[in-house]
């Protein structure tokens, strides 16, 4: 005799949503795992010890070191705090028309930077406005590439 009560839909929906954001969680861990991957070769290539990839901001940093300037770093660290406390305010406020301004324009500002910092990354591993596309949209894969491909580190400025 079977005296297991069916699902309700609540628990369904509990079930599903559990589902997605685990499926979430693991491509995140992915994609962290293999930006380490390709960090630690890239930064070897630069001649910079692999290790750094490891440590999540400090490998940001190394690489605006590499390839920019680090007062960059801050300068995108402190637009990512602006953003967020935006959309906090933008949510905790949704009839405020200055905060969704502001939070339009952080967001604007930080996707000119991530550009920026990616054409700047193609650049000093010897690639230009092309590889810069393919970063964007496959981030992954073209970082991959620039750590185990034939790319070699020219740096910031002789590129």
């Amino acid at each position: 005799m079977n005296t297991a009560a069916p699902l309700s839909n609540d628990a369904l929906g509990g079930l599903a949503v559990g589902s997605i954001l685990g499926f979430i969680v693991a491509c995140a861990i992915i994609m962290w795992v293999f930006q380490i991957i390709a960090y630690w070769k890239m930064f070897t290539k630069a001649g910079e010890p692999g290790w750094k990839s490891i440590i999540p901001f400090y490998s940001q940093y190394i690489m605006y070191k590499l390839t920019w300037k680090t007062s960059w770093f801050w300068i995108t660290l402190i637009v990512a705090v602006v953003y967020g406390v935006f959309t906090s305010l933008n949510q905790n406020f949704p009839d405020n028309m200055l905060y969704a301004v502001l939070l339009l324009i952080s967001a604007i500002i930080a996707l000119v930077i991530t550009i920026i910092s990616y054409h700047k990354i193609s650049k000093a591993y010897g690639h230009g406005a092309g590889y810069t596309v393919g970063m964007l949209f496959l981030w992954p894969i073209f970082v991959l590439i620039l750590g185990y491909g034939k790319s070699k580190y020219i740096g910031p400025n002789k590129a």
